[in-house]
């Protein structure tokens, strides 16, 4: 499934790939998205269309890779189109064990510096999937780097200045826009009220939430629309028990809670026939 995935995701994203091929995919547009399957979806259908390929402003090779998401036109769409692709490669070597060494996969997974040492606000990333709230891994345009909260995300403080540390700690090899671990409170509404979706106007590349499990030592890596893209179990290190119990509150009765109640019911099962 990794394999096939990473494979519809390059294809999606090679710059060799003509407008006229894109359109005999999808006679009515002209791209299209991955769904975390590893599907083809219609962008008309997934919210998504091509931008003006005739627009002089851009190199072809940009035209071709950039994609405009009309729902949410702040989301870095080939960025987080990469960073899918770099979970879908992650091992089980990457996703279990020592939560220290997890967690710098996901966050390099997620295009990411690992920057324990740097100031709060300028590039710190200790706090990145290490407690409840930072969890959504959110790909944004350049341009909405500096947006501010005006107070419509609640529980999050107004302003909300994270242009600097974005552009701090981003990786560049993804592609255009930055990469930050947004606040995931308001998740559990429809359409999502966080600080991803509203304050950036984008949707999610992924979101950790920890498994109901009794030990909460389970975790699952979920797409925008709550579809799986991965999942692990970590040990030594982790988050407190209560920001881990903390973090499924804050998604439980909405679509990201749906998967890892499977997994706690599985995981339930399968101790019960051993």
């Amino acid at each position: 499934m990794r394999s096939r995935l990473s494979s519809i995701i390059s294809f999606a994203l090679s710059p060799s790939l003509s407008y006229a091929n894109q359109s005999s995919v999808n006679k009515t547009a002209g791209a299209f998205v991955i769904s975390a399957a590893g599907g083809v979806q219609n962008l008309p259908s997934a919210g998504i269309k091509p931008i003006n390929r005739h627009n002089s402003s851009f190199s072809p090779k940009t035209i071709m890779n950039m994609t405009v998401d009309p729902v949410y036109p702040g989301t870095a769409v080939e960025r987080m189109m990469a960073v899918r692709s770099r979970v879908a490669a992650l091992t089980s070597d990457d996703l279990n064990g020592n939560w220290a060494n997890v967690r710098r996969r996901i966050l390099w997974a997620g295009g990411l510096k690992d920057l324990p040492k740097s100031i709060p606000g300028q590039g710190y990333t200790g706090h990145s999937f290490n407690d409840s709230n930072h969890v959504d891994l959110t790909c944004m345009l350049d341009k909405e780097n500096d947006n501010l909260n005006d107070g419509s995300v609640k529980q999050i403080a107004v302003g909300n200045l994270l242009g600097p540390g974005i552009r701090i700690a981003t990786l560049p090899e993804l592609g255009p826009g930055g990469s930050w671990s947004t606040c995931a409170n308001g998740c559990d509404q429809e359409p999502p009220q966080d600080v991803a979706h509203v304050q950036f106007r984008s949707r999610i590349a992924f979101k950790l939430v920890w498994v109901p499990n009794p030990a909460f030592d389970r975790f699952a890596l979920l797409d925008d629309d709550g579809e799986e893209l991965a999942r692990g179990r970590a040990s030594e290190g982790l988050p407190s028990l209560y920001q881990r119990q903390l973090n499924y509150s804050i998604v439980k009765g909405s679509k990201y809670a749906k998967v890892v109640d499977a997994i706690d019911k599985n995981t339930f099962h399968d101790h019960r026939s051993n």
